[in-house]
């Protein structure tokens, strides 16, 4: 399934589960059972704005950005978490209030249903969506079902703890879950926070992709061709691999502008979203780096 099609998927699941939400709320009373739909608005909020991102991400390099416009999903995620940040504090709030002002809850059992059932329908959806995230190298599909997730155990908790206070009486407990779910949810926001920073700051591609980039170069190397100066990087799904590669000083460029099309090519089949460059040098000659008067 696409990426797109997935997050419109996790839009309507977002409304479809404050719908269930709101209403176990409505009908309880319950603070933690709120602090459970106000996370869902941010799931709304959230991939609504991923979908916008992707969409802009999947644009084709122009004159302006001649890479892409892949980096646009580092965006989504750095918004959505601040979204759970804001919503956090705003459970703290009024888990606080509850905890000085204590209420009875009722329909406890109405309410414990109808969150357990958003529950699974957040659970499936992330499960799906972090499955397609690895499969297209999405950092925006992968920040929505981790929030997802978040949901699926912050709503866990709150069920719990529902039932706890069923069995005890003890009221307080409520607004206590509450807290404890938005201290979670501050938790994932700096971690999908951060995933964005990093992104946004040309981090090397993952372990497992320089893996496959050294298995195929392997392939090629041999006592007349070396690689050296690996340099790789990421953007959203997009990832980047510069090189040089050294052959025998008497070679003919259109021999060595064969050879390096054909390494260039088996590197970008290998490597799903890859774009290779490569510069060809002679055995004999290394470039030069780290220019004294360049300031960086």
């Amino acid at each position: 399934m696409q990426v797109r099609t997935l997050l419109k998927l996790s839009i309507a699941v977002a409304i479809a589960t404050i719908a269930t939400k709101s209403l176990a709320w409505w009908l309880t009373g319950s603070v933690g059972l709120l602090s459970d739909a106000m996370e869902s608005f941010v799931n709304l909020a959230s991939a609504t704005f991923a979908l916008m991102m992707v969409t802009i991400s999947q644009r084709p390099a122009d004159a302006d950005h001649p890479f892409g416009h892949t980096k646009a999903e580092y965006f989504s995620s750095g918004f959505e978490g601040l979204l759970i940040a804001g919503a956090a504090i705003g459970i703290i709030w009024t888990a606080l209030n509850r905890f000085l002002n204590p209420q009875p809850l009722e329909q406890l059992g109405w309410g414990i249903g109808l969150a357990a059932l958003a529950s699974v329908l957040n659970g499936v959806l992330a499960w799906r969506m972090l499955a397609a995230s690895r499969e297209h190298g999405s950092i925006a599909l992968e920040a929505d079902a981790r929030h997802l997730f978040t949901d699926v155990w912050t709503t866990c908790g709150v069920i719990v703890g529902l039932l706890l206070v069923q069995l005890t009486g003890w009221q307080w407990l409520d607004p206590v879950i509450a807290i404890g779910v938005a201290l979670n949810i501050l938790r994932e926001g700096a971690h999908v926070a951060w995933r964005s920073v990093e992104g946004l700051m040309d981090s090397a591609v993952e372990p497992d992709v320089r893996a496959q980039i050294d298995k195929t170069l392997a392939q090629f190397a041999h006592h007349t061709i070396r690689f050296d100066h690996i340099v790789t990087r990421r953007a959203g799904q997009r990832r980047f691999v510069d090189l040089h590669m050294h052959m025998p000083a008497n070679w003919t460029l259109g021999r060595a502008a064969a050879l390096r099309g054909d390494v260039e090519q088996a590197l970008m089949s290998d490597v799903r979203g890859l774009r290779a460059s490569i510069q060809l040098l002679p055995m004999d000659v290394e470039a030069h780096f780290n220019d004294p008067n360049d300031p960086l």
